[in-house]
């Protein structure tokens, strides 16, 4: 079970007095994971380092790749856990379907493309933004009591664009990735600098959303839900700012607290950040 999990030192805040505390808190892991067909590389999915065989299996079958168990001939996962070979009689018309006209999904699964490897290894997010204890708060409450369609269906996220002005932009999908891109989307559309932008999300904190976070340089992200291992370690890389389980008096920030008055002296940043070949085996496929 442990191997599923690590312990991280983190920035634990509560609204009041003597509110800082540096703790130790649990941290799920997430990994790249390739599949292997026929000898080729058929894809990499980001996720919990378990069940390698049977996420393999259930993913060929329920894109139609392989038709049923009988078509399979090899099954074997890589040592370290890290790839799975598998050895079938496919079609390979059911190959070119996977990734012909790929309808992009409102989940976690292969169709929400990453192509960013190039663009995000010399990437690292520096500015001087910086967001008062007392406004991460009120950002929180607010965060909780605008709900919009999650309050009626209770079947959206949601992500909204925080600005130095406290203008906001805002926009809900029922898939966490779709919220992000969304709101991005309309400040693009607008023509509006959101370099000095908060991002504030209702969904987990993985790799791919503080990716996507990083790719518009918005410095810091919250949300009310938890994050991943590989989520702190991609947004201590890229310099971003990370809080999760930002709820009622309560957060947790996992990386660069400085940026949260009050929290600089608690929690280092170590050099991590700005090293190259750290960033290319996060990062790389």
């Amino acid at each position: 079970m442990e191997r599923f999990f690590t312990s991280i030192p983190i920035v634990s805040l509560a609204k009041g007095e003597d509110c800082i505390q540096y703790k130790e808190d649990l941290i799920i892991k997430e990994q790249r994971i390739a599949l292997y067909l026929n000898g080729k590389k058929l894809l990499s999915t980001m996720s919990l380092p378990k069940d390698q065989d049977a996420h393999a299996v259930g993913f060929l079958m329920s894109e139609g790749v392989i038709e049923c168990m009988q078509d399979i001939t090899h099954l074997s996962i890589a040592k370290d856990g890290f790839s799975v070979y598998v050895e079938a009689k496919i079609n390979e018309e059911n190959i070119n379907n996977l990734f012909h006209e790929k309808t992009l999904t409102s989940g976690c699964c292969v169709g929400v493309s990453a192509n960013f490897e190039g663009k995000i290894v010399e990437k690292f997010i520096s500015t001087d933004l910086h967001l008062p204890q007392e406004r991460l708060w009120d950002l929180i409450e607010n965060f909780e009591q605008d709900s919009g369609l999650f309050e009626k269906t209770g079947c959206v996220h949601k992500a909204i664009l925080v600005f130095e002005d406290g203008t906001q932009l805002v926009s809900e999908d029922v898939g966490r990735h779709n919220a992000i891109d969304k709101v991005v989307g309309k400040a693009r559309l607008d023509g509006i600098d959101i370099s000095r932008a908060l991002l504030v999300v209702s969904g987990r904190l993985s790799m791919e959303m503080v990716i996507k976070a990083a790719m518009h340089n918005i410095a810091i992200v919250i949300s009310r839900s938890a994050t991943t291992e590989l989520g702190i370690k991609s947004a201590q890389l890229l310099g971003i700012t990370l809080i999760g389980f930002a709820r009622g008096n309560r957060c947790n920030i996992y990386t660069h607290p400085y940026r949260i008055l009050g929290a600089q002296d608690v929690l280092e940043d170590c050099m991590l950040d700005r090293d190259f070949s750290a960033k290319q085996e996060l990062f790389g496929s």
